[in-house]
């Protein structure tokens, strides 16, 4: 692990790759970059670096405060709701020619304001830049995502006492909710899933007014935003007893699953991972019915490089946070996922999901 901040990574690659500036919009890196973390709404928010100029943040007028108390950028400039924020840009028109942005994140209609601002200039794509650096976390980043983790699993213990013939499954999501809240968490990472039943067979089904009966697999996905960065957790559940197959179906998720964490070390790829647990689910003659990757990064965004697919070969570095969540779905009948948050250490793997994984029977 490096010393350095982000920021400062980022200004050195940045001089080696020759950009006269860059210019980041995505509010995820900015917090990244920074440390200030806002929701900018329509309003124009920015990070400009530009070469042997100290880096300005462009806030809207009402972040100024907020911004000059959290950013480690002490150089901010602001617009208010009558300004054009475009307009801050003119300061470097005629004077960069190489300009990086993130392509993925910038609309054209903001391209086009840029361009009008600043004149004829050649725009490089920096996200490959910002997802390598992004992809080893430091020890402070570590640590957010483990409070991050603590918090969804204690949600899990304490939204579990709800569990009851006729509850439905959003009745458990607000549940669930309000206990992420109540525990001192941001808010959920994503939208919180629950489903019951042949509602499990959906592999992103939607939670509605479905009532969880006895013989019902039950599944929670879910996590939390503690502290800027993100957890992503999976359980499923037994309610009562359930058929041979739905049993057979969890063995078989819980095997792949632990067999895709065994294969975790440095220097493998993202692919060798996703044949790890897919092997085990084609064996027992599920393969096509485990129709996802087996995972997805994980830090201040729910979903972040690296993906984990089978045709991915990117290598596994230490420092590296991503889900492992193999799943096999069987529509009328129901489905079954595990997801585990897992860190890649100098040697192998780190499971910092704690839950227990073993089938549990719940019952009222």
């Amino acid at each position: 692990m490096t010393n350095q901040t982000p920021l400062s990574r980022l200004e050195a690659s940045l001089s080696v790759q020759g950009l006269d500036a860059t210019l980041i919009t995505d509010p995820k890196h900015i917090y990244y970059l920074t440390g200030f973390a806002s929701n900018p709404h329509e309003r124009f928010l920015g990070l400009v670096l530009a070469r042997g100029e100290e880096p300005l943040l462009i806030v809207p007028a009402l972040d100024a405060d907020a911004a000059a108390a959290a950013s480690s950028v002490s150089n901010i400039a602001t617009h208010t709701d009558t300004d054009n924020p475009y307009a801050l840009f003119e300061r470097y028109q005629g004077r960069l020619g190489r300009i990086g942005l993130e392509k993925e994140y910038v609309t054209v209609a903001r391209y086009e304001q840029l361009t009008a601002a600043l004149g004829g200039t050649q725009y490089e794509d920096v996200g490959p830049l910002l997802r390598s650096l992004r992809v080893k976390k430091t020890p402070d980043e570590i640590a957010r995502i483990r409070h991050a983790i603590h918090l969804i699993e204690e949600v899990l213990r304490q939204g579990l006492s709800h569990v009851r013939t006729g509850v439905t499954e959003i009745e458990l999501v607000a549940e669930m909710e309000y206990q992420m809240k109540k525990l001192g968490a941001d808010g959920p990472s994503f939208d919180t899933m629950v489903l019951t039943g042949p509602q499990t067979g959906l592999p992103h089904g939607t939670p509605g007014e479905r009532k969880l009966q006895h013989g019902d697999l039950l599944m929670f996905d879910m996590g939390v935003y503690a502290g800027g960065y993100a957890s992503d957790i999976t359980r499923t559940f037994a309610f009562g007893d359930i058929s041979p197959e739905l049993r057979t179906i969890y063995n078989t998720v819980l095997a792949a699953n632990e067999a895709a964490i065994r294969a975790v070390k440095p220097g493998v790829t993202c692919a060798e991972i996703d044949r790890a647990a897919r092997q085990v689910t084609e064996d027992a003659g599920y393969g096509e019915r485990f129709m996802h990757r087996v995972g997805h990064g994980l830090g201040i965004d729910v979903h972040e490089y690296p993906s984990l697919h089978g045709q991915n070969t990117d290598l596994l570095q230490e420092g590296t946070v991503f889900t492992i969540e193999p799943g096999i779905y069987v529509t009328g009948a129901g489905g079954v996922r595990i997801e585990d948050d897992v860190l890649v250490t100098e040697t192998g793997v780190e499971v910092l999901t704690s839950y227990p994984k073993e089938l549990q029977i719940l019952t009222d």
